[in-house]
């Protein structure tokens, strides 16, 4: 019971970061649920008082910009729907296209204290030269670096996961997990598009990429396909 007021709770997070950019819950033509008339007139004052500080979003990118705003695990779900345009409105595919994975960086002090944490000992025993970060997404971000390979240096990438991110997206999964089923539970016409399962894969794809030995060992695997093609 707990649960699921703090999963109610953080979707009606959501819901106001996307109603403050003007997206529409309901699709033009259906009719708009007893409970949501409720909740926007209880929720009248609060929108008038914000109104004067949400400024102009754009029609075409106000959904993207949205979930930019909600975090990682939100652009990961708007990512994954874009890619099921097939079911969902073109404009809003559109839409949803507009979302980058390029993020803030986090502090080399974070960075240190990963490495710490995943290898042991000081960062400067494991790299002899260790960049500030160069990319960095919703789930990790990408430093160069240098170690000694059997007597001879060799640059690498690092690839470090966001502090926290494992736990963060857990968090956020459970609440989708609360929404898809209250949504196949109370709009039994949205079952053929199986929510729940929608978020089942957005977890397992997710899960993969936060497994970063995964992309190690496929990294390692395209590296042994085209080391004797001298095209590459």
């Amino acid at each position: 019971m707990i649960l699921n007021i703090i999963n109610f709770l953080r979707i009606a997070r959501a819901c106001i970061v996307l109603s403050k950019h003007g997206v529409r819950f309901i699709p033009k033509g259906f009719k708009v649920p007893l409970a949501l008339h409720l909740v926007r007139i209880l929720t009248w004052p609060i929108q008038i008082l914000l109104w004067p500080f949400q400024g102009y979003h754009s029609s075409n990118t106000k959904v993207s910009k949205a979930l930019s705003r909600l975090g990682p695990s939100y652009i990961k779900l708007g990512q994954f729907i874009a890619t099921r345009s097939d079911l969902i409105d073109p404009k809003l595919a559109e839409d949803l296209r507009n979302l980058q994975d390029r993020q803030p960086s986090f502090s080399m002090r974070e960075a240190r204290r990963t490495i710490t944490e995943s290898l042991g000992g000081l960062l400067e025993d494991h790299f002899l030269h260790f960049s500030l970060p160069v990319a960095a997404a919703s789930i990790a971000q990408v430093h160069k670096a240098r170690v000694n390979n059997n007597d001879s240096e060799r640059d690498v990438a690092v690839k470090i996961l966001r502090p926290g991110i494992r736990s963060r997206f857990q968090r956020d999964l459970d609440s989708y997990f609360f929404a898809a089923r209250m949504i196949e539970r109370f709009y039994p016409s949205s079952r053929r598009l199986r929510p729940v399962a929608v978020i089942e894969n957005l977890k397992k794809t997710t899960t993969y990429e936060m497994d970063l030995r995964l992309e190690g060992a496929a990294i390692s695997k395209m590296a042994d396909n085209i080391r004797a093609n001298e095209s590459f």
